[in-house]
């Protein structure tokens, strides 16, 4: 080791680590450094205030600690390897035996035998008296000096195997610490944030944070150290996220789209049968805002299936095109794509705006006038799938980019489609699935974002019920009865990748059971899985669309589908294998007509907790956000939305869901200084300069939209 230690140091330098222990920390746990170690914080502590005796020891699962004696320890050979067992007696003299089954021979050369000492463990019960298995053993002296508040690290079997185990890595730590602080003196680790952060907050330093996270004098220390820790963190990701936002949209040139014209005009006040929601008019005035001053717009549409965020999209596309400039809707699939260009000719009529479609299944033949019309600028609206990224995709002024369920595109996509205009186009992005507010200020976080959350007049809201097995036949009757009023009804299977098979199987088997209780010629049903052609689930969806067929038994391809105004009925069959956000999105394929909607969520009667609270949740609640929230608190950020690939939620020490206050006040924080200091590069603010760099430096492929 050529430097002297610091928290850079490979933690293989560290002493009593060494190569082995090093690969199977960095493997097991990320440890790849001792600053690494120093933030493998406990994870919960216990209380080492209190002493028992021996006598009122009742076997359970709560873990004791005890004063007193190590005596008669003897090695017991066993079929594989040896036990070793010994004897505690307390201050009384009353006595437990101990046992470890593990690692005898090191044990017992290391017990202090005939000395004072504390011990600490479960007690259990084995043919009916009692005794102690695998304490842990420290001298008085080390009790003596250790914390009140004992710390307990997550660790592995492997780990263990080495010594690491969660009091080994407590030692690890304590030894990293009494080392630096040899070398380095009091300022053991470099200080992260500047004085005037820390005196704002009235946090500590983070060597004073770092020293009672692990060894707390007492609770309030703890909760201090830990404050101070979960603050730095998201303030460091708030000011990278918010420095990115504002390079792309404050300080990056856009199209200027100066004026509202004729076109949006005419929409407005001709083609709308309905007035827009309070909404709806409140985000297309935040849109007209960020374009109208040439500055580049990057901003997140977030609204229920349903609320009219189509409607923004168009009249945004309307007011680009008023300024000279083409637009690109992007959807994730064929049949979405086909659905809003439709309905943008509908709604636009006679209007002289030249709408195109671009999906791969559109024939040579018939692309060669929609690139060309790209490219002379004749095609106004261009709405496509992933087709729309080839290179021979020209525009001639491409100033808006609309995209549908934006978590379903990549950002190496994104890029190729930036890079089809001279000026960055302006970046509208739509999702129906709601997504709390602490993850949109880290997942999306570089993004403006506006909410729709209201539903257009006279929608009626969808009435959810659980039903089991038990009352399928109910379930049918009321199917039946629906059909008889003129209604359409989906039913869908779970379709989950790893058993594509069986899911498939669970959709046959549904549908010969449907066709029996719903026989043709008076019943037509419809079926769209995975593994059908493209074109033969597309003539499944317009038949269902058109009225044709009354049943749609499906997987899950509908969830982003046909808009079917006269479905009214929605069932889930296993709903208890669907997450909440994808229940929430299938309800919204109903309730789109005037007429009542249902929604059944179909189940075994034996549910999980988790489960249950799903379902539960659903049938009390239409508010998207709401469900979101206890989607995120069921499943954790790391899984939602597929956020762990994202590189943005490796939070160490702060948790969204218990945090969310603190994230808050994190990014105002963040917001008021680089509104001062835009690069932080103010003296006072070389710390935070440095803490983003590296944070960046760590974050190849956070961004979601540069």
């Amino acid at each position: 080791m050529p430097e002297p230690l610091s928290a850079a140091t490979p933690i293989e330098f560290l002493k009593g680590i060494g190569p082995k222990r090093a690969e199977a920390l960095t493997e097991d746990l990320g440890i790849r450094t001792c600053g690494d170690l120093l933030f493998h914080l406990p994870f919960r502590y216990e209380d080492r205030t209190r002493f028992h005796r021996v006598a009122e020891l009742v076997p359970g699962p709560v873990q004791v600690q005890l004063q007193g004696v190590i005596r008669k320890i003897k090695e017991v050979k066993q079929q594989r390897g040896s036990r070793l067992e010994a004897e505690f007696a307390d201050e009384a003299g009353d006595v437990i035996p101990l046992v470890w089954f593990k690692g005898a021979k090191w044990i017992a050369k290391n017990l202090p035998v005939g000395k004072p000492c504390v011990i600490w463990g479960r007690v259990s019960d084995y043919k009916g008296a009692r005794n102690m298995a695998h304490p842990e053993v420290i001298s008085m002296q080390e009790a003596k000096s250790a914390s009140a508040l004992h710390p307990v690290y997550s660790s592995t079997e492997r780990l263990g195997r080495f010594g690491l185990h969660s009091n080994g890595l407590g030692q690890a730590v304590a030894r990293l610490v009494h080392q630096l602080k040899e070398i380095h003196g009091a300022h053991w680790i470099e200080e992260t944030l500047p004085e005037h952060i820390l005196k704002l907050r009235g946090m500590p330093g983070l060597a004073f944070a770092l020293e009672q996270v692990h060894r707390p004098k007492d609770t309030n220390a703890e909760r201090l150290a830990r404050f101070r820790l979960k603050f730095e963190e998201f303030l460091f990701l708030q000011l990278l996220l918010v420095q990115h936002r504002n390079r792309q949209t404050v300080h990056q040139p856009g199209a200027p789209f100066a004026q509202v014209g004729t076109m949006f005009n005419r929409f407005y006040e001709e083609r709308i049968p309905f007035e827009l929601t309070g909404a709806q008019k409140r985000v297309i005035r935040e849109i007209r805002e960020d374009t109208r001053n040439g500055q580049h717009m990057n901003r997140l549409l977030q609204g229920d299936v349903g609320s009219g965020k189509t409607m923004v999209a168009l009249l945004t596309a309307l007011i680009a095109v008023d300024n000279g400039y083409q637009v690109c809707i992007m959807a994730p699939t064929e049949i979405l794509a086909q659905q809003h260009h439709a309905g943008f000719l509908e709604m636009l009529g006679d209007l002289p705006v030249r709408v195109a479609l671009l999906t791969g299944s559109v024939k040579a033949a018939d692309r060669k006038p929609i690139l060309a019309g790209l490219e002379a600028g004749e095609v106004h609206l261009l709405v496509g799938t992933h087709a729309v990224l080839e290179p021979a995709v020209v525009f001639h002024r491409l100033g808006l980019v609309v995209i549908d369920e934006q978590h379903r595109f990549g950002v190496a996509q994104r890029a190729r489609l930036w890079a089809k205009a001279e000026i960055p186009p302006h970046i509208l992005v739509m999702t129906a699935t709601p997504i709390p507010r602490t993850l949109s200020m880290t997942v999306y976080g570089d993004l403006d974002v506006s909410v729709i959350d209201e539903l257009p007049p006279g929608r009626k809201p969808i009435r959810t019920v659980h039903r089991t097995d038990a009352q399928r036949l109910g379930v049918f009757g009321f199917m039946r009865e629906q059909i008889e009023q003129g209604r359409q009804i989906y039913v869908v299977y779970p379709l989950i990748e790893e058993s594509a098979q069986l899911d498939h199987k669970d959709l046959m088997d549904g549908y010969e059971s449907l066709t029996r209780h719903f026989p043709p010629p008076e019943y037509r049903l419809s079926i769209v899985h995975g593994r059908m052609k493209a074109q033969d689930k597309d003539t499944e969806m317009q038949r269902f669309a058109q009225g044709v067929t009354q049943i749609m038994v499906a997987t899950t391809v509908i969830e982003v589908g046909v808009n079917v105004p006269n479905a009214s009925v929605m069932v889930i069959e296993s709903a208890e294998r669907f997450g909440l956000s994808q229940l929430h999105q299938l309800r919204g394929r109903v309730g789109r007509g005037a007429a009542q909607s249902f929604c059944i969520l179909m189940s075994d009667k034996e549910l999980g907790k988790e489960a249950r609270r799903r379902l539960e949740t659903m049938c009390r609640t239409q508010d998207g956000f709401e469900i979101a929230e206890v989607d995120l608190e069921l499943r954790g950020p790391g899984d939602l939305m597929g956020t762990k690939q994202s590189g943005v939620l490796d939070l160490k020490v702060a948790d969204l869901i218990k945090d969310r206050a603190l994230l808050e006040d994190a990014r105002d924080v963040a917001r008021r200084i680089l509104k001062e200091d835009a690069e932080l590069d103010r003296p006072a603010h070389a710390l935070l300069r440095v803490g983003v760099e590296r944070l960046r430096a760590s974050r190849p492929d956070w961004s979601r939209i540069s």
